[in-house]
Parts: structure tokens; sequence; C-alpha cells
């Protein structure tokens, strides 16, 4: 019989013998995938897993960096979705890249000014190159090294994962490594499911839909006073979950943002306009932990009216 254990266990005096990796889905209310570590021993003892579901948020620095590094037709279809901080994820992939990058151009460098010299010294010692200097030849292998592809392709690696880790960083922008989305423009976006075509008119009936909403919300704003939140909490499933009717729109509150209220984290699954002194209906589901970030929404109401 295997032993499972939560989140957070201690390795270091344990007896490991092997570890592997494993990712499954389950399927109790919704799709959801889990890293899964399983620890064997050297003596007797059943084997340990460790799962890590897509909300802990080590999820973010396990897999979430190579995650990252995918285009995003294929993060929108991976677990990437659910990861609880995306960009703090891809910049952490950014920078594994660029550091990578470097030393795999010094590891190169290395390698390849020993041999080149070393070639260009014992043909020169043969005569075959006629009389040369040692700063002759170090300059000659220099230059090969400086013009070769595989010099360009490392430092288009370096160049590639510091635009990938400012990017997250500073704006919260994820973007996949070049290689892959060439190779999913090129091999796979021909035989993906094109999306319907919009018309004309039909885009610029959307567009009057989307002005006549707006006005209509701002009228119904204008005429409701400002009232503090009101929060509920119920269970489903298994799980907890926090419904907030505010009287006005909060900015930025847009699923699947993750939000802190007090020392808990949620995120935010659900925003609906519904009628009474607070329209502005936002329904939060209760992850089991969080990391705070740049792109963590912070929830610090000055006074609500709670509803059990």
């Amino acid at each position: 019989m295997s032993r499972h254990f939560g989140d957070d266990v201690c390795l270091s005096e344990l007896n490991v013998k092997s570890l592997s990796i494993s990712i499954f889905g389950q399927i109790p209310d919704r799709f959801r995938y889990c890293l899964v570590l399983r620890l064997k021993f050297r003596s007797h003892c059943p084997p340990v897993y460790i799962r890590i579901s897509a909300d802990n948020p080590m999820f973010t620095y396990t897999l979430g960096p190579f995650l990252a590094l995918l285009p995003k037709p294929w993060r929108e279809a991976s677990v990437f979705s659910q990861c609880p901080q995306p960009a703090r994820a891809a910049a952490v992939s950014g920078l594994a890249e660029s550091i990578a990058a470097i030393l795999a151009l010094g590891n190169w460098y290395m390698y390849a000014m020993t041999n080149w010299a070393s070639r260009g010294t014992q043909a020169a010692l043969a005569g075959k190159l006629g009389p040369l200097t040692d700063q002759e030849i170090a300059g000659f292998a220099l230059s090969l090294w400086a013009t070769h592809p595989l010099t360009w392709s490392l430092g288009y690696l370096v160049f590639e994962g510091v635009v990938r880790l400012c990017a997250a960083a500073f704006t919260g922008g994820i973007f996949g490594i070049l290689p892959l989305f060439l190779f999913d423009k090129l091999f796979c976006n021909p035989f993906r499911r094109s999306r319907p075509r919009v018309d004309s008119s039909a885009s610029f009936g959307s567009n009057i839909s989307s002005l006549f909403s707006a006005v209509q919300e701002r009228l119904m704003v204008a005429r409701l006073s400002e009232v503090p939140d009101q929060l509920r909490f119920r269970k489903s499933n298994g799980e907890e979950f926090l419904e907030i009717f505010a009287s006005r729109r909060k900015s930025d509150w847009t699923a699947p943002r993750v939000v802190r209220y007090r020392e808990a984290y949620f995120r935010l699954e659900l925003c609906t306009v519904v009628g009474g002194p607070r329209p502005f209906r936002y329904t939060l589901r209760r992850l089991p932990a969080g990391v705070s970030g740049r792109s963590v929404l912070l929830y610090l109401p000055g006074e609500v009216h709670v509803v059990q």
C-alpha cells in the first residue's frame, strides 16, 4: 500500500533510492492536472507519492517554466492555464533560458577555441600555413567562432531569454520560444480549426451592442448609491467559494485573475451583472495556497457586510 502525503514534505533525511515524475489528470468536478513525485526507499518501506496540484504555488516553479516555453495555443490547451502565477513562471523560464544559453556559449567557446587554436598551431608548425604568430592563429580561431552558426544561435537564446524575462516581469506578457512558435505556425496552424470569420456588418452590430451595454451600465450605476460590498461564503463539492456583491464595477477584475482577501487566495471564476443595490457579482474559488506577486489583486474593503 502506498502512502500519500501533502505538498510540504521534507526529503533531506530520507534514504531515497529512486525518484520518478509523472503527470496525470482527474475529473471529480472539473479537469485538473497534478505533478506526482514518486519516491522509492532503499528499505522495505512502501513508496511515497508527493502530489503537487496546479493550484499549488510550487507548480509555478516546477512545471510552469517548462510550459511557458510553449506557444500560446499549446499553453491554452495545457495545465498552464491553471498556474497560480503564470507571469512569474514565464519570468523564471526566461531567466533559466538566458543562464543556460550563457553557460552553453561559454562551454562552446572553450571547446572551439582550444581545438581550433591547437589545429592552427599544428598546421603552422608543419609549414602548411606559412609564417604565422600566435596572435594571428588565435585571432583566426576567434573569427571562426564569432561567425559560426552555433554561436549566433546561442547568442539569440540569450537575447530571447532576456526579452521573455523583462516582458513577464514588467508587463506580465507571456511569450514562448521562437522555434516552437515557428513550428506551430508552419505545421500545426494550417490543420487547426479556423475561427469563423465575422463580416463587417456583424462586427458593427457587436460594437453598437457593446456601446449600448456600457451606456446602460453607466445609467444604472448613476442611479445607485455607493454601499459597502456584501460577501457570501458557500461550499460546493468540497470547495469553498466567495461571492462578492458590489455596487460598483471593480477595475481589472477579469477571470481568471487571482485575488487575495486577508490571508486567503481566491481565483476569479465569473463576473455577472444582477439586479439590486449591488448589481455586480463576482464569484471566486478559494485556492489551497498562493504567493504574493505583481499580478495578484489585493481586495482591501474598508467595510463589508458578510452574509453566512
